[in-house]
């Protein structure tokens, strides 16, 4: 999942290129321009950021007990699988940029750099699936879907999503399924084979992109079911003589009051097992739009390129897959964000620590 960025795309570079003068983006030869500069530390912040994030979710998850169980083990993994992408992805593919689009540090850690990058992607992907599809399960068949089970499963999809992202990463390096390295050419990149995109881009992609989209969609009906299903359903009380009546003011409920006692029925509002499941949709939905809208438009490059010897700008190339990579700062940002225990424990977190 490699693309090149020109980082010193300026009027004087372009001047120095046409009269043959050496490329503005090689190193030692030419100054970056201050747009390349203002670039490259705008992407150093964002994988700084994607680390520092995704490390302050291992970390709580790992110190505070409750978190030791379904879903958080899923969250886990996707942040082990983002962590990943901004320690050993981001900082080798900046180097290349930076170094004129050249790989120079040689053919092993060119290897090295681009299993990891099919890999940590591939898997970052795969558990977006996993909790998404968990969230369904939770949410369809909760009678069913008990703690055990919900834990067998959950073991099972992070497994399955390793092992599938290991071999998509490994499968050129394994099976000779065309070639990641150029010497002549000092290009490192994924394997063009066109056989391998396509096995690539859908295991890795189109195949999980086709599972969320389905899933969601059986989400929202499933809790637009119960919503309709609730309020058909729902029994309004009716006072006898001599029984106080009152219906709170900010709460769906009606108490009644019988000589001291007190009785509260629910009526047609929201349940907090109800509020709980909208949110959890909403957070699905967001989680899944924002995983669609940083990889499609990598993927469908990367899919038309080999196939059609199309001639894409490189400077889209690097805008796209750099844009995938953002990916893994929002996952944690997004999970987070609609999750008050995680929002509690980064304030003990912290509060401990002063």
């Amino acid at each position: 999942m490699d693309g090149p960025l020109n980082l010193s795309a300026t009027p004087w570079a372009a001047a120095a290129n046409r009269s043959g003068g050496p490329p503005a983006a090689l190193p030692g030869r030419a100054p970056l321009s201050v747009f390349g500069v203002l670039l490259l530390t705008l992407l150093a912040l964002l994988a700084a950021a994607t680390f520092l994030w995704n490390l302050l979710v291992l970390a709580t998850i790992l110190r505070v007990r409750a978190f030791h169980r379904v879903p958080h083990n899923l969250v886990a993994s996707m942040a082990v699988s983002d962590v990943m992408v901004a320690a050993l992805v981001m900082p080798l593919s900046l180097v290349h940029e930076l170094a004129g689009r050249r790989w120079r540090l040689g053919r092993p850690l060119c290897h090295v750099w681009i299993a990891f990058d099919v890999l940590c992607c591939t898997a970052s992907i795969w558990n977006v699936t996993a909790i998404a599809l968990d969230r369904y399960w939770s949410l369809s068949r909760h009678l069913e879907y008990t703690l055990r089970a919900r834990r067998c499963i959950s073991n099972a999809m992070i497994a399955l999503t390793w092992a599938l992202s290991a071999i998509i990463a490994l499968a050129p390096l394994l099976f000779g399924w065309g070639e990641t390295y150029s010497e002549g050419n000092q290009a490192c990149q994924v394997s063009q084979e066109p056989s391998y995109t396509v096995f690539s881009t859908f295991g890795a992609f189109y195949l999980p992109l086709c599972v969320v989209l389905f899933v969601y969609w059986k989400i929202y009906k499933a809790a637009k079911f119960r919503v309709g299903s609730r309020k058909s359903n729902s029994i309004t009380p009716i006072a006898p003589e001599g029984l106080e009546v009152k219906e709170a003011s900010q709460q769906s409920q009606i108490v009644f009051t019988v000589r001291h006692a007190t009785v509260t029925f629910q009526t047609d509002g929201d349940t907090w097992r109800e509020q709980k499941e909208k949110k959890a949709v909403l957070m699905v939905g967001i989680l899944i739009g924002v995983f669609v809208l940083c990889w499609i438009p990598f993927f469908i490059t990367e899919l038309i390129n080999p196939l059609c010897s199309c001639d894409i700008p490189p400077i889209w190339k690097s805008i796209f897959l750099w844009l995938g990579y953002s990916n893994s700062f929002f996952n944690p940002l997004i999970y987070t964000a609609f999750n008050k225990n995680y929002n509690n424990a980064f304030r003990n977190l912290f509060s401990r620590q002063h």
